[in-house]
Protein backbone atom coordinates (compact mmCIF):
# COMPACT_ATOMS: atom_id res chain seq x y z
CA UNK A 1 0.00 0.00 0.00
CA UNK A 2 1.59 3.50 -1.05
CA UNK A 3 2.96 4.96 2.25
CA UNK A 4 1.63 8.57 1.59
CA UNK A 5 -2.51 8.16 0.93
CA UNK A 6 -2.13 11.86 -0.59
CA UNK A 7 0.76 11.15 -3.34
CA UNK A 8 0.52 7.43 -5.46
CA UNK A 9 4.12 7.48 -5.65
CA UNK A 10 5.68 3.96 -6.84
CA UNK A 11 5.88 1.72 -4.08
CA UNK A 12 7.27 -2.26 -3.49
CA UNK A 13 4.85 -4.92 -4.67
CA UNK A 14 6.17 -7.21 -1.48
CA UNK A 15 2.88 -8.73 -0.84
CA UNK A 16 0.18 -7.33 1.93
CA UNK A 17 -0.36 -8.75 5.19
CA UNK A 18 -3.15 -10.98 4.65
CA UNK A 19 -4.35 -10.12 8.43
CA UNK A 20 -4.53 -6.66 8.28
CA UNK A 21 -6.70 -4.95 10.60
CA UNK A 22 -9.66 -3.16 8.67
CA UNK A 23 -8.92 -3.80 5.44
CA UNK A 24 -11.67 -2.77 2.88
CA UNK A 25 -12.28 -2.62 -1.05
CA UNK A 26 -10.52 0.37 -2.50
CA UNK A 27 -12.05 3.00 -4.19
CA UNK A 28 -10.11 1.77 -7.49
CA UNK A 29 -11.64 -1.50 -6.85
CA UNK A 30 -15.52 -0.24 -6.57
CA UNK A 31 -14.31 1.92 -9.95
CA UNK A 32 -13.04 -0.99 -11.29
CA UNK A 33 -16.23 -2.97 -10.56
CA UNK A 34 -18.66 -0.60 -12.17
CA UNK A 35 -17.37 -1.76 -15.75
CA UNK A 36 -19.25 -5.07 -15.02
CA UNK A 37 -22.24 -3.44 -14.23
CA UNK A 38 -22.16 -2.72 -18.30
CA UNK A 39 -20.55 -6.39 -18.77
CA UNK A 40 -23.81 -7.84 -16.32
CA UNK A 41 -26.64 -5.31 -18.34
CA UNK A 42 -25.47 -6.33 -21.97
CA UNK A 43 -25.13 -9.92 -21.63
CA UNK A 44 -28.07 -10.60 -19.37
CA UNK A 45 -30.16 -8.23 -22.17
CA UNK A 46 -28.88 -10.51 -24.60
CA UNK A 47 -29.83 -13.54 -22.88
CA UNK A 48 -33.41 -12.07 -22.26
CA UNK A 49 -34.01 -11.01 -25.65
CA UNK A 50 -32.85 -14.52 -26.76
CA UNK A 51 -35.20 -16.55 -24.64
CA UNK A 52 -38.12 -14.06 -25.43
CA UNK A 53 -37.77 -15.29 -29.16
CA UNK A 54 -37.63 -18.78 -28.13
CA UNK A 55 -33.80 -19.37 -28.33
CA UNK A 56 -32.95 -20.60 -25.01
CA UNK A 57 -30.44 -23.12 -26.11
CA UNK A 58 -28.16 -20.86 -28.09
CA UNK A 59 -28.51 -17.88 -26.09
CA UNK A 60 -27.20 -19.99 -22.75
CA UNK A 61 -24.33 -21.25 -24.84
CA UNK A 62 -23.85 -17.35 -25.63
CA UNK A 63 -24.33 -16.41 -22.04
CA UNK A 64 -22.01 -19.44 -20.62
CA UNK A 65 -19.29 -17.89 -22.60
CA UNK A 66 -20.00 -14.21 -22.07
CA UNK A 67 -20.15 -14.96 -17.89
CA UNK A 68 -17.25 -16.97 -17.72
CA UNK A 69 -14.85 -14.33 -19.63
CA UNK A 70 -16.16 -11.32 -17.36
CA UNK A 71 -16.29 -13.29 -13.95
CA UNK A 72 -13.09 -15.10 -14.10
CA UNK A 73 -11.41 -12.07 -15.05
CA UNK A 74 -13.11 -10.26 -12.44
CA UNK A 75 -12.20 -13.10 -9.91
CA UNK A 76 -8.14 -12.70 -11.14
CA UNK A 77 -8.42 -9.42 -10.43
CA UNK A 78 -9.92 -9.12 -7.04
CA UNK A 79 -7.59 -11.92 -5.80
CA UNK A 80 -4.40 -10.61 -6.88
CA UNK A 81 -5.56 -7.24 -6.04
CA UNK A 82 -6.13 -8.73 -1.84
CA UNK A 83 -2.46 -9.56 -2.06
CA UNK A 84 -0.64 -6.66 -3.80
CA UNK A 85 -2.33 -4.06 -4.20
CA UNK A 86 -0.16 -0.90 -4.09
CA UNK A 87 -2.30 1.28 -5.17
CA UNK A 88 0.58 3.34 -6.52
CA UNK A 89 0.54 5.06 -10.07
CA UNK A 90 1.39 1.95 -12.12
CA UNK A 91 -1.06 0.12 -10.04
CA UNK A 92 -4.10 1.71 -11.35
CA UNK A 93 -2.58 2.81 -14.90
CA UNK A 94 -2.45 -1.23 -15.14
CA UNK A 95 -5.99 -1.42 -13.35
CA UNK A 96 -7.36 0.99 -15.92
CA UNK A 97 -6.04 -0.90 -18.92
CA UNK A 98 -7.71 -3.81 -17.19
CA UNK A 99 -11.21 -1.60 -17.37
CA UNK A 100 -10.65 -0.92 -20.85
CA UNK A 101 -10.53 -4.45 -21.61
CA UNK A 102 -13.66 -4.87 -19.72
CA UNK A 103 -15.57 -1.99 -21.76
CA UNK A 104 -13.80 -3.93 -25.33
CA UNK A 105 -15.31 -7.19 -24.09
CA UNK A 106 -18.93 -5.70 -23.33
CA UNK A 107 -18.76 -4.33 -26.54
CA UNK A 108 -18.26 -7.56 -27.99
CA UNK A 109 -21.00 -9.73 -26.38
CA UNK A 110 -24.50 -8.60 -28.32
CA UNK A 111 -22.04 -9.83 -32.03
CA UNK A 112 -21.57 -13.27 -29.96
CA UNK A 113 -25.14 -13.72 -29.14
CA UNK A 114 -26.23 -12.68 -32.61
CA UNK A 115 -23.41 -15.01 -34.39
CA UNK A 116 -24.50 -18.27 -32.40
CA UNK A 117 -28.37 -17.78 -32.93
CA UNK A 118 -27.84 -17.42 -35.98
CA UNK A 119 -26.03 -20.21 -37.00
CA UNK A 120 -23.31 -18.98 -38.27
CA UNK A 121 -20.11 -18.22 -37.21
CA UNK A 122 -18.66 -17.08 -33.93
CA UNK A 123 -17.80 -13.45 -34.13
CA UNK A 124 -15.95 -13.29 -30.98
CA UNK A 125 -13.34 -11.09 -32.06
CA UNK A 126 -14.03 -8.19 -30.16
CA UNK A 127 -15.03 -10.26 -26.86
CA UNK A 128 -12.18 -12.11 -26.92
CA UNK A 129 -9.97 -9.62 -27.81
CA UNK A 130 -11.00 -7.09 -24.49
CA UNK A 131 -10.53 -10.47 -22.82
CA UNK A 132 -6.63 -10.67 -23.71
CA UNK A 133 -6.47 -6.80 -22.98
CA UNK A 134 -7.54 -8.06 -19.38
CA UNK A 135 -5.33 -10.69 -19.41
CA UNK A 136 -2.09 -9.15 -20.55
CA UNK A 137 -2.58 -6.59 -18.20
CA UNK A 138 -2.79 -8.72 -15.33
CA UNK A 139 0.97 -10.92 -16.81
CA UNK A 140 2.43 -7.53 -16.42
CA UNK A 141 0.97 -7.51 -12.64
CA UNK A 142 2.15 -10.92 -12.17
CA UNK A 143 6.05 -9.87 -13.51
CA UNK A 144 6.38 -7.13 -11.02
CA UNK A 145 5.18 -8.83 -8.40
CA UNK A 146 7.72 -11.30 -9.57
CA UNK A 147 10.39 -8.68 -9.31
CA UNK A 148 9.76 -6.84 -6.17
CA UNK A 149 8.49 -9.92 -3.92
CA UNK A 150 11.49 -12.53 -4.12
CA UNK A 151 9.60 -14.91 -1.46
CA UNK A 152 6.80 -15.79 -3.58
CA UNK A 153 8.42 -15.01 -6.70
CA UNK A 154 8.57 -18.51 -8.23
CA UNK A 155 4.54 -18.31 -7.41
CA UNK A 156 4.15 -15.01 -9.66
CA UNK A 157 6.12 -16.07 -12.70
CA UNK A 158 4.13 -19.46 -12.58
CA UNK A 159 0.88 -17.39 -12.74
CA UNK A 160 2.52 -14.70 -15.19
CA UNK A 161 3.62 -17.60 -17.72
CA UNK A 162 0.65 -20.29 -17.18
CA UNK A 163 -1.85 -17.04 -18.05
CA UNK A 164 0.52 -15.88 -21.00
CA UNK A 165 0.07 -19.33 -22.31
CA UNK A 166 -3.34 -19.33 -22.06
CA UNK A 167 -3.75 -16.18 -24.38
CA UNK A 168 -1.82 -17.62 -27.56
CA UNK A 169 -5.13 -20.16 -27.67
CA UNK A 170 -7.02 -17.14 -27.09
CA UNK A 171 -4.92 -15.48 -29.81
CA UNK A 172 -5.63 -18.49 -31.93
CA UNK A 173 -9.27 -18.74 -30.89
CA UNK A 174 -9.35 -15.00 -32.06
CA UNK A 175 -7.44 -15.39 -35.95
CA UNK A 176 -9.77 -19.06 -36.51
CA UNK A 177 -12.82 -18.19 -38.27
CA UNK A 178 -15.12 -20.94 -37.37
CA UNK A 179 -18.18 -22.43 -36.76
CA UNK A 180 -19.56 -22.58 -33.43
CA UNK A 181 -19.00 -26.52 -32.64
CA UNK A 182 -14.86 -25.48 -33.85
CA UNK A 183 -14.84 -22.29 -31.69
CA UNK A 184 -16.64 -24.16 -28.48
CA UNK A 185 -14.18 -27.08 -28.96
CA UNK A 186 -11.25 -25.21 -28.69
CA UNK A 187 -12.96 -22.73 -25.90
CA UNK A 188 -13.62 -25.39 -23.17
CA UNK A 189 -9.37 -26.60 -23.52
CA UNK A 190 -8.72 -23.13 -22.35
CA UNK A 191 -12.03 -22.71 -19.93
CA UNK A 192 -10.01 -25.21 -18.13
CA UNK A 193 -6.29 -24.45 -18.35
CA UNK A 194 -7.77 -20.69 -17.29
CA UNK A 195 -8.92 -22.38 -13.83
CA UNK A 196 -5.91 -24.93 -13.74
CA UNK A 197 -3.43 -22.11 -13.46
CA UNK A 198 -4.05 -20.61 -10.10
CA UNK A 199 -3.76 -24.28 -8.77
CA UNK A 200 -0.61 -25.24 -9.98
CA UNK A 201 0.80 -21.61 -9.90
CA UNK A 202 0.05 -21.45 -5.91
CA UNK A 203 0.87 -25.42 -5.08
CA UNK A 204 3.83 -24.34 -2.75
CA UNK A 205 4.05 -20.65 -1.74
CA UNK A 206 0.55 -18.74 -1.44
CA UNK A 207 -0.09 -15.70 -2.46
CA UNK A 208 -0.88 -13.17 0.75
CA UNK A 209 -4.66 -12.79 -0.45
CA UNK A 210 -7.28 -11.62 2.60
CA UNK A 211 -9.67 -13.32 3.68
CA UNK A 212 -12.20 -10.28 4.72
CA UNK A 213 -11.37 -8.66 1.69
CA UNK A 214 -12.18 -11.56 -0.63
CA UNK A 215 -15.82 -11.99 0.99
CA UNK A 216 -16.52 -8.43 1.09
CA UNK A 217 -15.46 -8.27 -2.67
CA UNK A 218 -17.53 -10.79 -3.56
CA UNK A 219 -20.09 -9.45 -2.12
CA UNK A 220 -20.13 -6.47 -3.52
CA UNK A 221 -20.18 -8.12 -7.13
CA UNK A 222 -23.07 -10.16 -5.74
CA UNK A 223 -24.75 -6.50 -5.15
CA UNK A 224 -23.54 -5.32 -8.47
CA UNK A 225 -25.24 -8.23 -10.14
CA UNK A 226 -28.45 -7.74 -7.92
CA UNK A 227 -28.93 -4.46 -9.38
CA UNK A 228 -29.33 -6.24 -12.80
CA UNK A 229 -32.48 -8.02 -10.93
CA UNK A 230 -33.96 -4.94 -9.88
CA UNK A 231 -33.65 -3.26 -13.08
CA UNK A 232 -35.35 -6.39 -14.81
CA UNK A 233 -38.39 -5.81 -11.89
CA UNK A 234 -38.72 -1.95 -13.23
CA UNK A 235 -38.48 -2.95 -16.82
CA UNK A 236 -41.10 -5.60 -15.78
CA UNK A 237 -43.53 -2.73 -14.32
CA UNK A 238 -43.30 -0.39 -16.82
CA UNK A 239 -44.35 -2.97 -19.11
CA UNK A 240 -47.44 -3.38 -17.13
CA UNK A 241 -48.12 0.23 -16.68
CA UNK A 242 -47.56 1.34 -20.19
CA UNK A 243 -50.09 -1.01 -21.19
CA UNK A 244 -52.87 -1.18 -18.31
CA UNK A 245 -51.59 1.70 -16.19
CA UNK A 246 -51.48 1.48 -12.39
CA UNK A 247 -53.73 -1.85 -11.63
CA UNK A 248 -53.36 -4.79 -9.26
CA UNK A 249 -51.08 -6.83 -11.37
CA UNK A 250 -49.02 -3.51 -11.47
CA UNK A 251 -48.72 -3.28 -8.06
CA UNK A 252 -47.64 -7.11 -7.63
CA UNK A 253 -45.09 -7.03 -10.28
CA UNK A 254 -43.54 -3.86 -8.46
CA UNK A 255 -43.78 -5.35 -5.23
CA UNK A 256 -42.88 -9.22 -5.89
CA UNK A 257 -40.11 -8.37 -8.49
CA UNK A 258 -37.99 -5.88 -5.99
CA UNK A 259 -38.83 -8.41 -3.15
CA UNK A 260 -37.13 -10.98 -5.20
CA UNK A 261 -34.26 -9.11 -5.64
CA UNK A 262 -34.28 -8.00 -1.70
CA UNK A 263 -34.86 -11.80 -0.89
CA UNK A 264 -31.82 -12.58 -2.99
CA UNK A 265 -29.57 -10.15 -1.01
CA UNK A 266 -30.84 -11.57 2.39
CA UNK A 267 -30.14 -15.31 1.11
CA UNK A 268 -26.69 -14.26 0.01
CA UNK A 269 -25.17 -12.74 2.98
CA UNK A 270 -26.62 -15.65 5.56
CA UNK A 271 -23.35 -17.39 4.57
CA UNK A 272 -20.37 -15.57 7.15
CA UNK A 273 -18.16 -15.91 4.05
CA UNK A 274 -15.41 -14.25 5.87
CA UNK A 275 -14.78 -15.85 9.37
CA UNK A 276 -15.39 -19.19 7.47
CA UNK A 277 -12.67 -17.91 4.66
CA UNK A 278 -10.26 -16.89 7.26
CA UNK A 279 -10.47 -20.45 9.29
CA UNK A 280 -10.15 -22.23 6.35
CA UNK A 281 -7.83 -20.35 3.99
CA UNK A 282 -7.53 -24.08 1.91
CA UNK A 283 -11.09 -23.75 1.16
CA UNK A 284 -10.04 -20.70 -1.20
CA UNK A 285 -10.56 -22.34 -4.50
CA UNK A 286 -14.23 -23.93 -3.60
CA UNK A 287 -14.67 -20.30 -2.36
CA UNK A 288 -13.67 -18.85 -5.50
CA UNK A 289 -14.65 -20.79 -8.02
CA UNK A 290 -18.05 -21.93 -6.65
CA UNK A 291 -19.09 -18.44 -7.00
CA UNK A 292 -19.23 -18.18 -10.73
CA UNK A 293 -22.34 -19.91 -10.22
CA UNK A 294 -23.65 -18.04 -7.90
CA UNK A 295 -22.90 -14.54 -10.19
CA UNK A 296 -23.87 -16.66 -12.81
CA UNK A 297 -27.42 -17.61 -11.66
CA UNK A 298 -28.14 -13.80 -10.14
CA UNK A 299 -27.40 -12.43 -13.56
CA UNK A 300 -29.53 -14.94 -15.20
CA UNK A 301 -32.32 -14.04 -12.58
CA UNK A 302 -32.24 -10.23 -14.01
CA UNK A 303 -32.92 -11.81 -17.63
CA UNK A 304 -35.04 -13.74 -16.64
CA UNK A 305 -37.11 -10.53 -15.00
CA UNK A 306 -36.47 -8.92 -18.19
CA UNK A 307 -38.05 -11.67 -20.01
CA UNK A 308 -41.03 -11.36 -17.81
CA UNK A 309 -41.36 -8.14 -19.08
CA UNK A 310 -40.93 -9.14 -23.11
CA UNK A 311 -43.65 -11.22 -22.00
CA UNK A 312 -46.53 -9.04 -20.15
CA UNK A 313 -45.23 -6.12 -23.32
CA UNK A 314 -46.81 -9.06 -25.67
CA UNK A 315 -43.15 -9.31 -27.10
CA UNK A 316 -41.99 -12.98 -26.33
CA UNK A 317 -42.66 -15.80 -28.20
CA UNK A 318 -42.79 -18.20 -25.16
CA UNK A 319 -45.66 -19.33 -22.90
CA UNK A 320 -46.17 -17.76 -19.47
CA UNK A 321 -44.41 -20.85 -18.05
CA UNK A 322 -41.46 -20.92 -19.56
CA UNK A 323 -41.50 -16.76 -18.76
CA UNK A 324 -42.18 -17.90 -15.09
CA UNK A 325 -39.88 -20.71 -15.63
CA UNK A 326 -36.77 -18.35 -16.80
CA UNK A 327 -37.21 -16.45 -13.19
CA UNK A 328 -37.78 -19.30 -11.10
CA UNK A 329 -34.70 -21.90 -12.55
CA UNK A 330 -32.11 -19.14 -12.12
CA UNK A 331 -33.23 -18.43 -8.41
CA UNK A 332 -32.85 -21.96 -7.84
CA UNK A 333 -29.32 -22.79 -9.45
CA UNK A 334 -28.49 -19.71 -6.55
CA UNK A 335 -30.37 -20.79 -4.15
CA UNK A 336 -29.09 -24.70 -4.54
CA UNK A 337 -25.37 -23.34 -5.26
CA UNK A 338 -25.30 -21.21 -1.85
CA UNK A 339 -26.44 -24.30 -0.16
CA UNK A 340 -23.57 -26.52 -1.83
CA UNK A 341 -20.96 -23.94 -1.21
CA UNK A 342 -22.26 -23.33 2.91
CA UNK A 343 -21.98 -27.00 3.17
CA UNK A 344 -18.35 -27.09 2.11
CA UNK A 345 -17.47 -23.94 4.20
CA UNK A 346 -19.18 -25.15 7.61
CA UNK A 347 -20.46 -28.40 7.17
CA UNK A 348 -23.61 -29.58 6.31
CA UNK A 349 -26.39 -27.51 8.15
CA UNK A 350 -29.78 -29.71 8.42
CA UNK A 351 -31.98 -26.46 8.53
CA UNK A 352 -30.74 -24.70 5.59
CA UNK A 353 -31.24 -27.82 3.23
CA UNK A 354 -34.86 -28.14 4.83
CA UNK A 355 -34.95 -24.19 3.22
CA UNK A 356 -33.04 -24.90 0.12
CA UNK A 357 -35.58 -27.76 -0.25
CA UNK A 358 -38.63 -25.61 0.40
CA UNK A 359 -37.53 -22.87 -2.30
CA UNK A 360 -36.70 -25.74 -4.75
CA UNK A 361 -40.08 -26.94 -4.41
CA UNK A 362 -42.06 -23.67 -3.84
CA UNK A 363 -40.08 -22.13 -7.53
CA UNK A 364 -41.13 -25.31 -9.32
CA UNK A 365 -44.69 -25.51 -7.77
CA UNK A 366 -44.69 -21.37 -9.49
CA UNK A 367 -43.96 -22.97 -13.17
CA UNK A 368 -46.95 -25.34 -12.56
CA UNK A 369 -49.03 -22.73 -11.16
CA UNK A 370 -48.13 -20.75 -14.72
CA UNK A 371 -48.96 -24.21 -16.84
CA UNK A 372 -52.21 -24.19 -15.52
CA UNK A 373 -52.89 -20.61 -16.35
CA UNK A 374 -52.49 -18.54 -13.45
CA UNK A 375 -50.86 -14.86 -14.43
CA UNK A 376 -47.16 -14.05 -14.56
CA UNK A 377 -47.64 -11.47 -11.65
CA UNK A 378 -49.19 -13.56 -9.11
CA UNK A 379 -46.41 -16.62 -10.04
CA UNK A 380 -43.67 -14.19 -9.15
CA UNK A 381 -45.59 -13.37 -6.39
CA UNK A 382 -45.68 -17.06 -4.79
CA UNK A 383 -42.22 -17.12 -5.72
CA UNK A 384 -41.23 -13.89 -3.03
CA UNK A 385 -43.51 -15.55 -0.60
CA UNK A 386 -40.76 -18.44 -0.94
CA UNK A 387 -38.07 -17.40 -0.63
CA UNK A 388 -39.78 -15.26 1.92
CA UNK A 389 -40.62 -18.22 4.11
CA UNK A 390 -37.25 -19.73 3.62
CA UNK A 391 -35.53 -16.36 5.08
CA UNK A 392 -37.97 -16.39 8.43
CA UNK A 393 -37.18 -20.08 8.79
CA UNK A 394 -33.58 -19.55 9.01
CA UNK A 395 -33.67 -16.49 10.93
CA UNK A 396 -35.97 -18.63 13.23
CA UNK A 397 -33.16 -21.59 13.32
CA UNK A 398 -30.30 -21.49 11.15
CA UNK A 399 -28.28 -19.03 13.01
CA UNK A 400 -27.69 -21.48 15.67
CA UNK A 401 -26.02 -23.66 13.55
CA UNK A 402 -24.00 -20.97 11.66
CA UNK A 403 -22.76 -19.84 15.34
CA UNK A 404 -21.89 -23.59 16.37
CA UNK A 405 -19.88 -24.29 12.96
CA UNK A 406 -17.87 -20.83 13.48
CA UNK A 407 -16.87 -22.11 17.22
CA UNK A 408 -15.92 -25.69 15.61
CA UNK A 409 -13.42 -23.66 12.88
CA UNK A 410 -12.10 -21.03 15.25
CA UNK A 411 -11.20 -23.94 17.82
CA UNK A 412 -9.61 -26.41 14.84
CA UNK A 413 -7.53 -23.37 13.75
CA UNK A 414 -5.71 -22.63 17.00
Amino acid sequence: MSVNPLRHALSRMGGRDPHEKNRTATPLELFFDLTFVIAFGVAGGQFAHAVAEAHFWPGLLAFAFAMFAVIWAWINFTWFASAYDTDDWVFRVVTMVQMVGVLILAMGIEPVFHSIIEGRHVDNVTMVLGYIVMRVALIFQWLRAARQDPERRETCLRYAKYVAAVQVGWVAVLLVDANILTTFLMATPLFILEMAAPYFAERNIRTPWHAHHIAERYGLLAIIALGECLIGAIETLRAIVALHGWTLDAALVGFSGTGLAFAMWWIYFILPSGAALHFQRHRSWVFGYGHIFVFAAIASTGAGLHVAAYFIDHEAHISAAAAVASIAIPIILFKVSLTTLYGIMLNPDRELLWSTTLVVLGLAGSIAMAAAGASVPLCMLEMMLVLGLSIAYDERRGHKGRAAALRRLEAAAG
